[in-house]
């Protein structure tokens, strides 16, 4: 009697298992059954908002359901970020995020509302891009070493322009500054639209803009763009040198996008999520937009990710102290 009682248990027991097991397995197959909402952690118009809408239109074609972005801007990414990292845990609330989030924010804010490392499940990254120093066409600087004597000649008199403290135009501005040895005032604005609107009316005199962003008024001569911050110079602009190749050493500085969701998001939605992510950055609509406006393909896993973001913690926590930069 005893031994059927524990063989009994035993078949209850697996059968609650594979019951389990059936219900988790069509839950991730039922994913998503509702529209998702994407938060873009800055202002409307700008690269992260292009990336976001970009990605949001290809996921929604995938996925089969309506994925919006929703604008939440704010503290260079705080706000949104803040947002998403206490968001459900399923599935249903994503966040486009950059590497001045992941990497940037967390050296340059004392208090900050959450931990990128931590409070965020690594989807993949998708897409990267480099800055460029862009100046108004009326404007006398015409290379990156006129703009570095005329800096030194008159320490505090230049400025730059960025949209917003803790940016990744912020710190490519003081990354320049540290490496260059000259004293250039930072002028931040909420977003990139603003203080290029600003730059082409030449109130503001440069900006180490995100080269999607910019792209538009280089091509239409409504700026001028004197050098780009990659390592090596960039497809979509080969005849401009880097800043490093223009004089800087050891100059390279730019940005990369992807999506994370509030931590302990199930294993198995992250995983749908990357795959779908993954496949919409090689439709070719998808690549041909992206391309022509500056940005760089660059799909991963989530653990691919993970890993460039320990990377990037330490990188850019190490440029952050040496510039003494603050942005609270």
């Amino acid at each position: 009697m005893r031994q059927f009682f524990s063989k009994t248990i035993t078949l209850c027991g697996v059968l609650l298992a594979t019951s389990l097991y059936s219900v988790n397995a069509n839950s991730a197959d039922a994913y998503p059954s509702k529209p998702i909402k994407l938060v873009c952690p800055f202002l409307a118009g700008g690269a992260t908002d292009m990336a976001a809408r970009a990605i949001a239109l290809e996921l929604s074609k995938s996925l089969g359901q309506p994925v919006t972005v929703d604008n939440r801007p704010g503290a260079g990414g705080n706000i949104g970020g803040s947002e998403v990292a206490h968001a459900a845990a399923d599935g249903y609330t994503i966040m486009l995020t950059t590497s001045g989030i992941q990497a940037i924010n967390p050296a340059l804010y004392s208090k900050m509302p959450f931990n990128p490392s931590k409070d965020f499940a690594p989807i993949g990254t998708f897409v990267s891009m480099n800055n460029v120093l862009v100046v108004p066409p009326t404007s006398k600087f015409k290379t990156v070493q006129e703009i570095i004597n005329a800096a030194k000649a008159s320490p505090g008199e230049l400025n730059y322009a960025s949209s917003g403290s803790g940016t990744s135009i912020h710190m490519s501005g003081e990354l320049f500054k540290s490496l260059a040895k000259v004293d250039i005032s930072h002028i931040p604005y909420k977003g990139s639209s603003g203080a290029l609107v600003d730059l082409m009316g030449g109130q503001v005199m440069m900006m180490f803009d995100n080269l999607p962003s910019s792209m538009t008024y280089i091509k239409s001569g409504k700026l001028r763009a004197i050098a780009t911050s990659g390592t090596k110079r960039d497809p979509s602009l080969s005849d401009l040198p880097t800043i490093a190749e223009a004089g800087v050493a050891g100059y390279e500085s730019g940005v990369w996008f992807g999506l994370v969701a509030p931590s302990n998001t199930p294993k198995e939605i992250i995983t749908r999520l990357n795959t779908e992510m993954v496949k919409g950055t090689k439709s070719p609509e998808f690549v041909k937009r992206m391309s022509e406006s500056g940005f760089i393909m660059i799909p991963s896993t989530p653990e691919q990710m993970a890993e460039l973001d320990k990377t990037e913690v330490v990188r850019w926590g190490a440029i952050v102290k040496a510039s003494g930069a603050k942005a609270d």
